[in-house]
């Protein structure tokens, strides 16, 4: 069991079963929610719990992202063809136990950094 929050603590969330995929996304819409790129993983949809307000946006014709209607934390992302829900990693609570595997959507990177820690990029 893992278990995360928003920054203000309204939003928790426990993820409960196994859990995969950790990678850092670097799309134009999660530069734009984050501030810079953003990481997560997923768990089967069923398996994770949130408590307390979640404040959806519909990003685009296929997903939709959650965040925290008071101090605005973007924690999960969700494909409306997919049973799996994925969470920020920053967001999780304690050591995560988790290790990335991969970087997402790189050839939309911002032109203000390189990706040198060697994962697998995925245009």
């Amino acid at each position: 069991m893992r278990t995360g929050s928003c920054l203000c603590g309204a939003c928790t969330f426990r993820v409960d079963g196994p859990v995969r995929g950790a990678s850092v996304c670097h799309c134009s819409q999660c530069r734009k929610m984050s501030g810079h790129t953003w990481s997560s993983a997923f768990a089967p949809e069923t398996a994770v719990t949130i408590s307390g307000p979640v404040s959806w946006f519909e990003a685009s014709a296929t997903a939709r992202r959650g965040f925290c209607p008071t101090c605005g934390s973007f924690l999960f992302w969700k494909a409306h063809d997919e049973d799996t829900l994925s969470f920020a990693l920053g967001a999780l609570d304690g050591p995560t136990g988790l290790r990335l595997e991969k970087h997402i959507f790189t050839a939309d990177k911002g032109d203000y950094y390189d990706i040198t820690d060697g994962l697998p990029q995925t245009p």
